[in-house]
């Protein structure tokens, strides 16, 4: 009997730690042991081949598969080809595992024979040259069919770089488990970001220097680039003398050879083998370092690890729609009008000049098909090819004309930025998910660090976006000023920040205006402290100004017809003291807002919240919606306006898009990527009242989700502004446009400003 409960209790435990080993393990427990990389030992009658990816490369861990066999490199057909081989390509190039494959060329196609067809790997095999096939180069395939892999961003650890081919050796590309710049002095040693130092590479497990014997000045440009930094400098070879004369280093057995324009070390070439086996000496050189420039936001400084950071204006080129920063769709200023950069010929190498231009490092991924959001107004630049030393985009070849380019085909770019250690200092915590939680940061409390909870008082969307930025989680969802269903970590209750007020741009809410160490939080912590989610996507909402424009109309409606929006306050003060008969006079137009984001704009408050209006016989899902305001052109407000959500669904769709909102029988509200919803001219307060607006020329002003109530990927464009004439009788409403964008000389002429703006 005792055996047997002993045995159940057995069963019993085995299952429960079953059930919660997806988990994971809790701090301080150690990990299981990760697999190590062994070299794999061939049979002498093995087929000696090497393997690189190439290609349109969108990241340096996925491309065409190549194969170096019998002096030449060729492709891989892509018929049978199945995830296994994939596996086998990316593990023998040093890769933990593989993601995805892709057939028919999608990296472009190659050169040379076709080298394996008909593949059927196991996904075991050592090496793709064991994996059964037709045979090397028994192929019907043409290059239109060269197949292409993705791989992990993982290396496996301590995979050691073996090449076969020693007479070819330099066509290779670099594959090694790691690369960083090691801080050698003590002046660069406290600095965020690290900018200057050895430059090392993990093979083998071990870290190992370059010898400079044949480093050059590209060489360091393509390190820079990868680590977040734009450009490269001269240092003081006379200190890494002496530093390399009392520490001698290890030096890796290769040199690098690289042409400066590429994104990443694994797309450089190796070059010959630099050292002696026997020694492993550099004769006449020390290890390689690189000084590299950081862009302005990243400037470090040595007391405090960084300056506040704020993203710099450009003035030709913006990035727009990106959850991080140094990701975004390509916007370009040209003729005094933001437009976007179309997806045609779209590379790493054109991304790069654009990541290098706005102060970041090179592109980490080059994207296309509108993948970051769509943008509004022309398309300015299409089949930008660029050789990856421009300034700035604006000076790379492109095709003046853009037959064919819809927002569709937007290009967007994300750039290696540098390590800053902003997510070290901020958490979630108690949440359900890794995207949502109580918000705890790391500050310093009589010369110790310590965890504790932000002030919920004044806690919003901007504040809760900046978080979910610096985490790398992406854009908010939700802000929470009650936290109570989140326990959050033990000992982090206490408050340690308070006041906090952020623009939204900040990379971290330290950056943000806050009270520093004068904490005022009457609520204080625990339930009150502040809390967020995040998603990787967002809504949005952008307004089309033509429709604006073309619309505008005056109209003088008598008091008794508007019984239902006087309730709603859509009139202004003065209505309230006039009888029944008199007139208002009403500037209409109609709205159509369309959502080019990547979710679907939803009302902040849940069905159950929505107010009921009974004379309109309508739900609001947000009390306002937008905002319409009349100024002088000194700036002062003459006349406003505001509009509920009378209803918000999909009016119309692009083509292949289906309606998924629709207000009727209370109906869901929202918007749907690639919808619009429009608000016609001829509905109650859609409107400004300009009954006690004199005569004179005017600056309209049209604003949505003015409270931020529901987050968006982008803020900037929720604004639209148009020069607007009454003389008394008529009203003209022109030079609409999106963005917020203000006109300096207000006290111009309005035929001077038309006469020399091109909006």
């Amino acid at each position: 009997r005792i055996l047997m409960s002993v045995f159940l209790l057995v069963c019993f435990l085995s299952l429960v730690v079953g059930q919660y080993e997806h988990f994971g393990y809790p701090p301080g427990y150690p990990e299981p042991v990760q697999e190590q990389y062994t070299p794999p030992q061939l049979s002498p009658d093995t087929p000696r081949i090497q393997l690189r990816l190439a290609g349109d490369k969108r990241k340096h861990n996925e491309g065409r598969v190549e194969v170096f066999y019998n002096g030449e490199w060729g492709t891989v057909c892509d018929d049978d080809f199945t995830l296994h081989a994939a596996q086998v390509v990316c593990r023998e190039l040093g890769y933990v595992e593989a993601i995805s494959w892709s057939p028919s060329s999608k990296y472009g196609k190659g050169q040379g024979p076709i080298w394996f067809d008909n593949l059927h790997c196991t996904g075991k095999e050592k090496t793709l040259a064991l994996c059964p096939s037709n045979g090397i180069g028994v192929s019907d395939c043409k290059h239109t069919e060269d197949v292409g892999v993705v791989c992990s961003d993982r290396r496996i650890p301590g995979f050691k770089f073996i090449n076969t081919m020693a007479n070819h050796i330099e066509s290779l590309d670099i594959q090694v488990e790691d690369v960083r710049i090691r801080a050698i002095l003590s002046s660069y040693r406290k600095r965020i970001p690290v900018t200057e130092g050895y430059v090392e590479v993990k093979d083998g497990g071990k870290w190992k220097q370059i010898c400079n014997a044949e480093w050059t000045q590209f060489n360091s440009r393509v390190i820079c680039g990868m680590f977040g930094f734009p450009g490269e400098r001269r240092y003081n070879t006379r200190v890494y003398k002496m530093f390399a004369r009392r520490r001698k280093p290890t030096y890796w057995d290769y040199s690098v050879n690289c042409t400066g324009n590429e994104a990443h070390l694994s797309s450089c070439k190796l070059g010959q083998a630099a050292l002696g086996k026997s020694n492993g000496t550099c004769a006449g050189g020390l290890p390689v370092v690189v000084s590299c420039v950081p862009g302005r936001a990243f400037a470090p400084t040595p007391m405090s690890g960084f300056r506040k950071a704020f993203r710099q204006e450009q003035p030709l080129v913006r990035l727009r729609g990106g959850a991080i920063v140094g990701e975004g769709r390509v916007e370009v200023l040209k003729n005094g009008e933001w437009g976007t950069i179309c997806d045609d010929n779209w590379n790493l190498q054109s991304a790069t000049v654009v990541c290098r231009e706005l102060g970041f490092g090179t592109a980490k991924e080059a994207l296309s098909g509108g993948r970051l959001g769509q943008g509004m107004g022309p398309v300015h630049m299409n089949e930008v090819e660029c050789s990856g030393f421009e300034k700035s985009i604006t000076e790379c070849f492109f095709n003046k004309e853009n037959v064919g380019c819809s927002h569709e085909e937007d290009a967007a770019v994300r750039c290696n930025v540098p390590a800053m250690g902003f997510q070290e200092r901020l958490r979630l915590s108690g949440g359900r998910t890794p995207y949502e939680g109580r918000v705890e940061v790391l500050v310093e409390r009589n010369g110790s660090l310590v965890w504790g909870t932000v002030c919920s008082d004044g806690w919003g969307t901007m504040e809760a976006m900046v978080v979910c930025r610096q985490l790398g989680l992406g854009f908010a969802s939700n802000a929470f000023q009650e936290t109570w269903y989140w326990p959050g970590a033990v000992g982090a209750d206490a408050v340690v920040m308070s006041g906090v007020r952020c623009s939204g741009t900040e990379m971290s809410l330290s950056h943000c205006l806050h009270h520093g160490g004068h904490l005022n939080c009457p609520k204080g912590g625990g339930r009150y402290a502040a809390g967020v989610s995040c998603s990787e996507t967002a809504p949005d909402l952008v307004l089309n100004p033509q429709v604006v424009e073309q619309t505008t109309y005056m109209e003088d409606r008598p008091m008794f017809m508007l019984q239902c929006a006087y309730e709603e306050n859509c009139l202004s003060s003065t209505s309230g003291q006039v009888p029944a008969n008199s007139y208002r006079r009403l500037l209409r137009f109609s709205s159509q807002i369309h959502n080019n984001g990547q979710s679907d704009f939803r009302p902040k408050a849940s069905r159950e919240s929505w107010v009921w209006h009974d004379c309109h016989r309508h739900y609001h899902s947000m009390e306002v919606f937008t905002l319409y305001d009349l100024f002088s052109l000194n700036g002062t407000k003459v006349a406003e306006g505001h509009k509920a959500s009378f209803c918000l669904e999909d009016s119309e769709c692009d083509e292949g898009i289906e309606k998924r909102y629709e207000c009727a029988n209370f109906g869901d509200q929202g918007i749907t990527v690639g919808c619009w919803d429009t608000y016609r001219h001829d509905i109650d307060c859609q409107w400004v009242d300009i009954t006690d607006v004199k005569p004179g020329d005017y600056i309209f002003q049209i604003v949505i989700n003015p409270n931020y109530e529901v987050p968006e990927s982008d803020y900037s464009n929720n604004i639209v502004k148009c020069r607007c004439r009454y003389d008394g009788h008529r009203v003209w409403m022109y030079s609409c446009h999106n963005g917020k964008t203000v006109w300096n000389h207000f006290s111009n002429t309005v035929d001077t400003y038309a006469s020399s703006h091109t909006l």
